[in-house]
């Protein structure tokens, strides 16, 4: 690691505490926040690389400084929170949340998702320009257009997006998925997944209920269909 800038948003000193000292040592750089609103200053003013962050935080939910964050920046979150049910995390991810670990954790995995949120933003997209029906691509400038209007994706929703129009027509598994995105696997939180899918249809398909551009292959994985 070179610096990259990670901001821990806890209400619990002894856990910003744990994350510094284990963070600091693999050579990250770190801001912390202990309340809500504190956490959207520090993510505003200090332009964090990957924002860490806890869903009971005193003032403002975590899943709604998810949201707020949401309105102005990409920067991967990871949701680090004691809730650990199906729902907190469909919650989180509806939000926009990236990634979800339940406390305890296991810092080894922590610094291995931090790996891969930091490797996905950074990536270097390809020059390529993918256009299917109205839906239009741009890899380079990681730019997806529906018509004419902007269309605003997560950095997950977007890493799904682009891994299918790159494999038009082509079924892609749910494992498959899991490693192009996520970089690890998840067989056992196929939902993370289904979130993210359901969220991208929203946003792309006139009728999500009906999908025209990503269909599901039953039991297998999903397929964007070409033209």
């Amino acid at each position: 690691m070179s610096g990259e800038r990670v901001l821990i948003i806890d209400d619990e000193e002894p856990v910003r505490h744990f994350l510094r000292v284990a963070l600091s040592g693999q050579l990250y750089e770190i801001s912390e926040a202990a309340s809500g609103k504190e956490g959207l200053i520090a993510a505003r003013d200090e332009k964090p690389d990957v924002i860490i962050l806890d869903l009971g935080l005193p003032d403002i939910d975590g899943v709604e400084v998810t949201r707020l964050i949401r309105e102005w920046t990409q920067t991967p979150i990871i949701i680090l929170s004691v809730r650990g049910s199906e729902n907190d995390k469909i919650m989180a991810l509806d939000a926009g949340a990236d990634d979800y670990l339940t406390k305890p954790f296991s810092i080894g995995e922590l610094l291995a998702r931090l790996r891969v949120a930091l490797r996905r933003a950074d990536q270097q997209a390809s020059e390529t320009i993918f256009t299917i029906g109205n839906l239009i691509v741009d890899v380079d400038k990681r730019l997806v257009t529906l018509g004419d209007k902007e269309v605003q994706l997560t950095p997950h929703e977007y890493a799904i997006l682009k891994t299918l129009v790159t494999h038009s027509d082509k079924v892609i598994t749910h494992r498959q998925l899991f490693n192009e995105v996520w970089g690890y696997g998840l067989d056992q939180e196929l939902h993370l997944l289904h979130v993210n899918v359901s969220n991208l249809r929203r946003k792309i398909e006139l009728d999500p209920s009906h999908p025209k551009y990503i269909t599901t292959e039953s039991g297998v994985g999903y397929r964007l269909k070409g033209e």
